[in-house]
C-alpha cells in the first residue's frame, strides 16, 4: 500500500514536471524573442531580439531596483503581520530548578529542622491583549504602509520604464548617426580618391587633396567617436535590462517607427488627472499614514487592558507548598498624567501633518506646472522635427548640387567641404529633434502614469 502512494505521488509530480515544459515550449513558441534570466546565467550568449515594449517586459522582470521594490513589498507584508501577531495570543513556557543545598526550615519553639527540598516547576504562559487604541492605530498604519510600498514600487516601475526607453532611443540615435557618418565617408572618400587621380594628370590642385584628406580623417575620427556611443548606449540599456554585460542584443524598431506608431497630439489634448499620477498618489498615502500618527499619539490616553494565564506544572514541589496551579490575571492600566508629555506628542504629530499638507500643495502646483511644461516641451520639439526635416532635404540638395560643380572644377574643395559639413550638421540637429519629440513625449505620459 505504501508503495502504492508513492506511485501515485511520483505520477503527479511527473505530470506537473511534463505540463509546466509544455507552458515553458508553447510561452517560447509565442515569444521566440524571450530570453530567460537561467539561460543568460549559464552562460549562453544567445541574441536578445526586442522591440520597446519587450524591453519594456524584460526590465521589470530582471531589473534590479524592480526586484529591491518586490522585496520591499514582502518585507511590508511582514511588517504587517508582526503588528497584527503582536495583538495575538502570546504563549511561553519555562522550567526552573530550586536546590536549597540541605538548608532547614524551623518552626517557632521546634528544635527539629524542617529540610527544604528542591523545587522544580514548569510554568505555561498565556497572555492575551484585550483592548489598545495604539495597538488599533499602529495595525492600521501598518496596512498604510504596505500600501504605499506597493505604490513606491509602482513608481519603481515607472522609473525603469522610463528609462529603458531612453536608453533604446539613445541607441537608436547613436546608430543612425553612425549610419549617416559611414555614408557620408564612403562619398568623401570615392571623392578624395578622384581628386587625387585629376591631381596627378593635373587636372586638380593639390589644395582640394588636401582638403579632402582632412575631412576624410575628420570623419573618421567622428566614425570611431560614434562607435563608442553605440556601445556606451547598448551598455546603459544592459544595466536597465539586468543581463550581462556580454549578452548580444539587436533591437527590431527604429526612430521613424515610433515617430510614426505614438500620437503626439492626442497625448497633447489628453486631459491631466493629478490623482492618476504616481507621486501625487505616493503624498496621498504618507499623509494617511501621518494622520495616522496624529490617532497614534491621542490612542496613548486610553487604557490598556491584558489578560495572563499561568498554568504550573509541579515537577517537585517543596514541602510547603502553597502555589496554585492555576492563575487568571487581567490587568488593566490607565493613563493618568504624564505633565503634559502625551499631549505634546500629539501636538508634534499635528505640526508633522500640517507640514505634510502644505508640501502636498506644493507638489500639486509642481505637478501642474510640469504637465504645461511637458505639453510645450513637445509641443515645441514637434515644430523642431518638421523644421529640421525640411532642413535635411535643403541641405542635402545644396551638397549634391555642389558635389557636382566641384567635379566640373566650377567650386573649390572648401566649397564642397563647408557643404558636406552642413547637411551633416542638418542630418544631426535632425536625428537629435527626432529624440528630443521621443524624449517629450515620454515625459508627458510618465505625468499621466501611462508609460
Amino acid at each position: 500500500m505504501k508503495f502504492k502512494w508513492m506511485l501515485i505521488v511520483a505520477l503527479a509530480m511527473a505530470s506537473k514536471v511534463i505540463a509546466a515544459q509544455e507552458r515553458s515550449n508553447s510561452d517560447s513558441e509565442a515569444n521566440p524573442n524571450k530570453v530567460t534570466q537561467t539561460e543568460l546565467g549559464q552562460g549562453e550568449k544567445e541574441k536578445l531580439i526586442l522591440n520597446l515594449s519587450a524591453a519594456k517586459d524584460y526590465a521589470l522582470k530582471y531589473n534590479r531596483d524592480i526586484q529591491n521594490a518586490g522585496l520591499a513589498i514582502d518585507e511590508a507584508n511582514s511588517q504587517v503581520w508582526e503588528t497584527l501577531a503582536s495583538g495575538l495570543p502570546q504563549v511561553s513556557a519555562n522550567v526552573d530548578y530550586t536546590d536549597y543545598l540541605g538548608h532547614e526550615f524551623f518552626f517557632p519553639g521546634s528544635t527539629e529542622g524542617v529540610p527544604n527540598n528542591p523545587t522544580s516547576f514548569l510554568n505555561v504562559n498565556v497572555s492575551q491583549l484585550l483592548f489598545s487604541g495604539s495597538y488599533i492605530v499602529g495595525l492600521q498604519s501598518a496596512k498604510l504602509y504596505k500600501a504605499m510600498t506597493e505604490k513606491n514600487a509602482e513608481k519603481s516601475e515607472l522609473d525603469v520604464k522610463e528609462q529603458v526607453a531612453s536608453a533604446y532611443f539613445n541607441i537608436l540615435l547613436a546608430e543612425r548617426s553612425k549610419e549617416i557618418i559611414t555614408r557620408n565617408l564612403e562619398n568623401v572618400r570615392d571623392l578624395y580618391v578622384n581628386t587625387e587621380a585629376m591631381y596627378k594628370v593635373g587636372v586638380s590642385e593639390l589644395t582640394d587633396v588636401d582638403q579632402l584628406s582632412i575631412q576624410v580623417t575628420m570623419l573618421e575620427n567622428s566614425l570611431r567617436r560614434t562607435d563608442r556611443q553605440v556601445d556606451m548606449a547598448y551598455d546603459l540599456l544592459k544595466l536597465q535590462l539586468g543581463v550581462d554585460p556580454k549578452q548580444s542584443i539587436e533591437l527590431t524598431q527604429t526612430l521613424d517607427d515610433f515617430l510614426e506608431m505614438f500620437d503626439f497630439y492626442n497625448a497633447l489634448a489628453k486631459p491631466f488627472d493629478l490623482n492618476n499620477n504616481v507621486d501625487y498618489q505616493l503624498m496621498e498615502s504618507q499623509e494617511e499614514i501621518t494622520s495616522k500618527q496624529v490617532s497614534l499619539q491621542k490612542m496613548e490616553y486610553l487604557p490598556t487592558l491584558t489578560a495572563n494565564y499561568v498554568r504550573t506544572e509541579k515537577i517537585k514541589a517543596a514541602n510547603f507548598d502553597m502555589q496554585p496551579n492555576n492563575v487568571l490575571q487581567l490587568n488593566l492600566s490607565i493613563p493618568i498624567f504624564s505633565s503634559g508629555m502625551r499631549k505634546s506628542k500629539v501636538n508634534q504629530a499635528k505640526i508633522q501633518l500640517e507640514t505634510l499638507q502644505n508640501n502636498k500643495a506644493q507638489l500639486e502646483d509642481a505637478l501642474l506646472i510640469q504637465e504645461r511644461q511637458a505639453r510645450l516641451n513637445l509641443n515645441t520639439a514637434l515644430e523642431q522635427y518638421q523644421s529640421q526635416k525640411q532642413n535635411v532635404d535643403v541641405a542635402y540638395r545644396v551638397f549634391e548640387n555642389i558635389n557636382r560643380k566641384f567635379q566640373h572644377g566650377l567650386v573649390s574643395s572648401l566649397d564642397l567641404t563647408t557643404a558636406n559639413n552642413n547637411y551633416l550638421s542638418a542630418e544631426s540637429d535632425y536625428i537629435q529633434s527626432m529624440l528630443q519629440v521621443l524624449d517629450a513625449h515620454t515625459t508627458l505620459e510618465k505625468l499621466f502614469n501611462n508609460l
